[in-house]
């Protein structure tokens, strides 16, 4: 299949809607029904603000993180375009891939 690969750049003290805000997007794709996304934390990483953003033993809040998705085209321009509703700015890179399952279905 062809698709996108999806991935939301974050750190682990942003909030939307009362939640953190990269298990609120966890959230907003099982709901839309898209199969299959991965949270990341990071140790460090730099910002789109050139600041250096790291986890701390004391403070969790700034510590970097990632949701990414392998998605079809209209499943990632829907998710898109929710959360172009939504009263969040969210950073995202956007690469075209090719997906699928390659072997048998485990039992």
């Amino acid at each position: 299949m062809q698709g996108y690969q999806l991935t939301f750049y974050t750190q682990e003290g942003r909030r939307h809607h009362g939640k953190q805000l990269s298990h609120w997007l966890m959230q907003v794709m099982r709901e839309m029904q898209i199969r299959g996304a991965t949270h990341t934390v990071a140790a460090e990483g730099i910002g789109h603000d050139h600041r250096f953003h790291s986890w701390h033993f004391i403070e969790l809040a700034d510590r970097p993180e990632e949701v990414t998705v392998v998605a079809t085209v209209e499943e990632v321009e829907a998710l898109l375009e929710r959360l172009r509703h939504e009263d969040i700015r969210l950073f995202y890179a956007k690469t075209p891939v090719e997906f699928g399952f390659v072997g048998t279905l485990d039992v």
